[in-house]
């Protein structure tokens, strides 16, 4: 495991993340609202003290499985950047298994954090999204309550996987698209870290002072034994340019240095973090594992838009439906 290679890849990280932690003010241009294809129902969570909206598409029958689709560092409490960037709600009609996107959590990693934050609140969205809501999927919609999968990307692609690793019994699938799943390793933790404060937050507030606390309870890395039997996808770019974006082409008439700056190191650290997390997983018995490490890709919707349809055909719809 400490070979010299992934010592070298390790301090590849340690740079990039290093980095990643002054760009995530980084923005992308501006892409089509959509908005959600189905209804935004507002869900109490008594553990935060308020209500979420949740974007639901639902089945339309009982006994149906859910996939939970959560957002990215910069989370609108009013939106999802899925329905802001994609159709993947659109998408998502008439497959028979129910979608909820829940608004918010910009910054949270979406877990319980151990103290009620001053510019970031009070979250304890692991308790809502593994109890809360799919009691109200199940209520409401009469969602199966044993059969769910869940997905994120960058911040909660790195969620996601810790979610499943938790609670293995609750999920059947889940997706990282640019997720950083080595939640311990130098150089990811102080990009975690960095993240957390550029959103306003005290990153000892979630999980403790580093490195006590909760950091290597919530390592999907440390935790992936608990995925044994479950499908999973990792996906992620290199960050070598974009085959939808010219202006991320170095080389191109249109290249845009800054831009580029600003986007590829954060996929830059996507792959490697995700690379590590697959040699992982891959050891783990009976997991069923899709991977998609890209030669190119920035950091942005258009790439997770595609890896997410990607996701329902190798992943999702085999264990939901």
């Amino acid at each position: 495991m400490f070979s010299s290679a992934r010592k070298r890849v390790l301090t590849a990280a340690l740079a990039a993340t290093t980095v990643l932690g002054g760009l995530t003010v980084a923005t992308a241009p501006a892409a089509e609202a959509r908005g959600c294809a189905g209804n935004v129902e507002r869900v109490h969570s008594p553990a935060m003290g308020k209500s979420i909206p949740v974007c639901i598409v639902a089945a339309g029958k009982p006994g149906r499985g859910t996939l939970y689709l959560l957002d990215g560092l910069r989370a609108p409490n009013n939106n999802s950047g899925w329905n802001i960037n994609t159709n993947v709600s659109q998408f998502m009609r008439g497959k028979g298994v129910n979608l909820a996107i829940p608004y918010g959590g910009g910054g949270s990693f979406y877990t319980d954090w151990q103290q009620r934050d001053p510019r970031l609140g009070k979250n304890k969205w692991e308790t809502f999204l593994t109890r809360e809501l799919p009691n109200y999927m199940a209520r409401k919609h009469g969602a199966a309550r044993g059969k769910n999968g869940i997905a994120g990307l960058s911040m909660s692609g790195t969620s996601a996987l810790n979610l499943a690793s938790r609670h293995p019994n609750l999920y059947k699938a889940v997706a990282s698209y640019s997720g950083y799943p080595t939640v311990t390793m130098p150089g990811f933790t102080q990009g975690i870290q960095a993240s957390v404060a550029d959103m306003g937050g005290n990153p000892s507030n979630m999980w403790g002072t580093y490195p006590f606390g909760e950091w290597a309870a919530n390592d999907p890395f440390l935790s992936a034994g608990n995925l044994a039997g479950k499908r999973v996808y990792i996906s992620a770019g290199t960050g070598l340019g974009s085959r939808y974006d010219s202006s991320l082409m170095p080389g191109s008439p249109g290249f845009n240095a800054v831009k580029f700056a600003q986007m590829v190191p954060l996929e830059v650290a996507a792959s490697v973090s995700s690379q590590l997390y697959i040699a992982r997983v891959a050891l783990v018995p009976g997991v069923q594992l899709t991977t998609n490490i890209t030669p190119d890709g920035d950091h942005w919707w258009t790439y997770w838009q595609d890896r997410f349809k990607q996701s329902w055909a190798t992943t999702f719809a085999p264990a939901l439906r």
